[in-house]
């Protein structure tokens, strides 16, 4: 829904230590994806808001009340745990304000509380256990050489709507550990839970202008912190168009960027993962879980399933089979095991691959349509049945593109190197996996996929010391484990010369 004018006032705007409504006083109804019903109405920041956002984060950085970056670590790593005791006080009211806001199932949502409590204490770990510096051998007693780090200054984050408290403690977490300020900007469909999030560092004792946010549309609110002079660092999680877009207006700023897009991911599976009753059954349910978990809404998605032409048919069948029976309805209800897609656009975007796919060719299996009314409740949501696609190929639309829906394309395999070259014709380079009893072959194959993340004989599971991030189109820059918190500082060398004398270069 399009922002509205309106009196009444809805303060999710935080800046330097205030909430407070949009300068313009417009707002936006927050809806749920389940019913289409009103959830709340938020602030619409637009560029006013912006560039008070910023003033204040790097008003809190530079100078004045400008504490955080001169804090000591071990106090940074305190406040990152007590907000990560707060995520778990608060997990079942978070997990319901996720559930109803991105339509995800409320168990989905208390995983993400606990995967990002797991985020707060493992940047809490790793920045408190880290050495003052590495010190640096200049090959003479009397030199000391040492390389340390600094925060790079104030950060500009952008979430997307898919994940918005996870992908927020995945930039949050380390930007504080590593003593940065800044400015976060959810996205507009799903803001519910970061403003929450905001709320706890509050209560953490997070000094006033480190935390901003600013609820908006990505036009204004996240081109303005793109391109925003006073803005060091710049980390976009999104949809390639947009993604590349900003990161073309920060890069022109020589900002420091990284940016996450998305991916094409493929899902390999050899006949032989599928030899065995017990590994037959497992493939298979992997399949599901990497295609249509969150409705397909999840960046990693195994959304392309690779299948080894001998086990084709059987695996196909019964894949579908299973597909038709995942129970559809609001996130919150008892037995649900899939929500609704997070608005109408996007629905009538997967609607529109779907029948791309049929009209180059694809062979419908199960799916493919909106539930009847009487097969969901509540009705009126943004429901979509999962769709599995037999007969694709890499020419199709629906096989290049990231769809972000429950749609699974099936394209099958010969020979290992087929496997693996399908596997890399895509554009991004996010995730992949790959089925197989044969532990050689298995990580053979994983070694030449050129993807950031690859799973053998599983899907989805990450860990937050790990890094997360892609190859190709899929980004710049890494998230999570050590390379998460370089993203978020600078490296200084200092040389000190302890016996200082002249050089005698010049004569005179």
């Amino acid at each position: 829904m399009a922002a509205t004018e309106t009196r009444e006032t809805s303060e999710t705007i935080h800046v330097g230590g205030e909430w407070r409504a949009a300068a313009s006083g417009a707002t936006r109804e927050v809806l749920d994806p389940a019913d289409a019903t009103t959830l709340q109405v938020v602030a619409e920041g637009g560029a006013e808001d912006a560039d008070a956002a910023v003033a204040a984060a790097r008003a809190a950085f530079d100078g004045g009340a400008g504490v955080w970056p001169r804090t000591p670590v071990a106090e940074r790593s305190a406040l990152l745990r007590r907000v990560a005791d707060l995520l778990q006080r608060d997990r079942e009211k978070i997990a319901l304000i996720e559930s109803r806001d991105t339509g995800k199932t409320l168990e989905e949502g208390r995983v993400d509380v606990d995967d990002v409590t797991n985020a707060f204490r493992y940047f809490a770990d790793l920045v408190v256990n880290e050495s003052g510096g590495r010190v640096v051998d200049a090959g003479s007693a009397d030199v000391h050489s040492v390389v340390v780090h600094e925060p790079v200054g104030v950060c500009a984050l952008i979430t997307p709507w898919n994940y918005p408290l996870l992908q927020a403690s995945w930039k949050i977490a380390p930007a504080l550990a590593a003593g940065n300020t800044f400015v976060i900007k959810p996205s507009e469909v799903t803001p519910l839970s970061t403003v929450h999030l905001v709320r706890l560092l509050i209560e953490a004792g997070l000094p006033d202008g480190v935390a901003n946010i600013v609820t908006g549309a990505g036009l204004p609110v996240g081109q303005r912190l793109a391109e925003h002079p006073d803005v060091d660092l710049f980390s976009f999680t999104g949809g390639l168009v947009s993604g590349t877009k900003a990161g073309a207006a920060a890069v022109s700023g020589a900002k420091k960027i990284a940016l996450e897009l998305g991916g094409k991911n493929p899902n390999v599976v050899f006949a032989d993962a599928c030899a065995t009753d017990e590994g037959f059954d497992t493939a298979v349910d992997q399949a599901l879980n990497a295609a249509f978990i969150h409705s397909g809404q999840v960046c990693s998605a195994g959304a392309r399933l690779i299948i080894e032409e001998s086990v084709r048919d059987r695996f196909v069948s019964e894949l579908a089979r299973r597909a038709e029976k995942i129970k559809l309805g609001r996130g919150t209800e008892e037995g649900v095991e899939c929500g609704p897609l997070v608005s109408q656009q996007q629905l009538e975007k997967v609607e529109a691959y779907v029948a791309s796919a049929l009209t180059e060719g694809a062979s419908l299996r199960c799916g493919g349509a909106r539930p009847e009314p009487s097969d969901v409740r509540p009705a009126g949501g943004y429901f979509y049945r999962p769709t599995v696609l037999d007969g694709c190929h890499r020419g199709m639309k629906v096989v290049r593109e990231e769809t972000f829906g429950p749609i699974l394309t099936v394209e099958t395999f010969t020979t290992e190197d087929e496997a693996v070259a399908l596997a890399n014709d895509t554009e991004y380079g996010l995730a992949g996996a790959v089925f197989s009893a044969d532990t050689a072959r298995a990580r053979r194959v994983a070694a030449r996929l050129r993807h950031g993340t690859v799973w053998i004989n599983d899907y989805h599971p990450y860990l937050p010391q790990a890094e997360w991030g892609g190859f190709g189109k899929s980004g710049i820059g890494r998230e999570l484990g050590p390379s998460g918190l370089d993203e978020y500082r600078e490296s200084k060398h200092i040389y000190e010369n302890l016996r200082p004398e002249p050089v005698r270069w010049f004569a005179g």
